[in-house]
């Protein structure tokens, strides 16, 4: 598949700056944010900690009523905080990164992925339901495989590769323009 690479050249996301917060705050979430505990099994953190994420590298808040992705901390304590659907979850999130071309690309190609880059999970109802983000590589069999920090379950630089069942994998580029 074909890319254009002027979107990679004029990219100001700090992927250090993501990628020390994924690594910082993966295991112990940051306290300075609302924490979403998985309930029975479904739902949780995931793309809560992403947004983190993605706003510590430098994607700016939108509080544009079209395409919203914000959050604001409360006054008192973060259960007063107040945050927009596509900062929370995963289908949200996926569908403004992907409609907001400015700010990320769906690519296919796992040789273009780099540390901070996004990836979702899709299930066999064709809805996004997790979110991960990439914060390290290694190398298996020649191939290189992105190794991701989530919640939901708090995990640091394990495979993306899930043991789970789900449809398929939808990676991001990130890209601010």
């Amino acid at each position: 598949m074909y890319y254009n690479l002027k979107h990679f050249r004029q990219n100001s996301y700090s992927r250090d700056l993501a990628v020390t917060y994924a690594t910082s705050y993966a295991l112990t979430p940051n306290p300075e944010y609302r924490y979403f505990p998985s309930i029975n099994n479904n739902s949780g953190d995931c793309s809560n900690f992403i947004s983190q994420c993605l706003n510590a590298g430098g994607l700016p808040m939108n509080y544009n009523s079209k395409s919203m992705w914000w959050y604001n901390h409360g006054t008192l304590n973060t259960k007063d905080d107040t945050w927009s659907v596509s900062w929370a979850v995963a289908n949200s999130l996926y569908w403004y990164l992907k409609t907001n071309t400015d700010k990320a690309i769906e690519i296919t190609d796992l040789n273009y992925l780099e540390l901070g880059d996004i990836i979702f999970y899709e299930n066999y109802n064709n809805v996004i339901f997790h979110s991960a983000i990439i914060t390290s590589f290694i190398t298996i069999n020649g191939l290189k495989e992105p190794l991701i920090s989530q919640h939901t379950y708090n995990a640091l630089n394990v495979t993306f590769r899930k043991s789970y069942a789900y449809k398929g994998v939808h990676f991001f580029k990130i890209i601010i323009t």
